[in-house]
């Protein structure tokens, strides 16, 4: 046995039946290698290594990592004790597709998802278990009150699918918050129509002044006098992706 570490925010899921129907929701066409995140004692590696996908464990836990090599011989150099945010994965993994699973520790869900966007390319899906307001928020549309810089970032290389909400009673220690699971599916393009570093600067700079019209937050980036167009009349929370890169092309006439 493990024994869960708050400061690692571990919470090890122990219902079976939630461990399969999260490996299940695994479905990227022609990607056979899936990289785990945080394994703590395997509950998900036991399914993945039954759908015969060639699996490989990300584990920053020693003790966790001890026994994963003790009670899952067959991944034998398959175990990565390392940190998954500090992780090159495209290097590891020789620019391979790999898609991503875990039930991934809330304290870090957003970074992980920051890494996954930074390798978008080598990763064709995502299967996750997060804290549900933030699933819920990543999954969610214009128009909400919790659409915000994640949603944005992550609709804009992958498309998102809440599957489902997991009650706290299956976790050993039980986390005082639901929890809800993800499947990220990469786009056919990943590429954006525009300045990729200035749609996130743009995008970040909105948000951050939420309640302000974009002509106002976006004054750090461009003069107000030239936001003319009356997409500057609106709230970030009101623009899609598709206006977000609008307004980016837009915005780099004037810089």
């Amino acid at each position: 046995m493990v024994k869960p570490k708050k400061y690692l925010g571990q919470h090890f899921l122990n219902d079976k039946k939630i461990a399969y129907n999260i490996v299940d929701a695994l479905g990227a066409d022609n990607v056979f290698a899936v990289l785990e995140i945080g394994a703590g004692m395997g509950v998900l590696t036991e399914f993945l290594l039954e759908r015969k996908f060639q699996t490989y464990v990300i584990e920053i836990d020693k003790e966790s990592v001890s026994y994963l090599e003790r009670n899952f011989i067959q991944l034998q150099d398959k175990i990565l004790d390392e940190d998954f945010l500090k992780f090159d994965l495209a290097s590891y993994f020789k620019k391979e597709q790999i898609s991503i699973i875990g039930n991934f520790p809330y304290n870090i869900s957003s970074q992980i998802l920051f890494q996954v966007i930074k390798y978008k390319e080598f990763v064709p899906e995502v299967v996750g278990m997060f804290q549900r307001e933030v699933a819920k928020r990543i999954a969610s549309g214009p128009g909400s009150k919790v659409y915000g810089i994640l949603s944005v970032f992550i609709q804009a290389y992958y498309d998102v699918e809440y599957l489902f909400t997991v009650d706290e009673g299956v976790f050993t220690p039980p986390p005082k918050v639901k929890s809800g699971v993800l499947r990220l599916k990469r786009k056919d393009n990943i590429v954006l129509d525009c300045n990729e570093k200035l749609f996130f600067r743009i995008v970040k700079a909105g948000f951050n002044q939420r309640r302000k019209t974009l002509r106002n937050s976006l004054q750090q980036i461009m003069e107000k006098e030239f936001a003319t167009d009356k997409i500057f009349n609106q709230r970030p929370e009101q623009l899609s992706v598709e206006e977000f890169v609008y307004l980016t092309n837009l915005i780099e006439k004037f810089l």
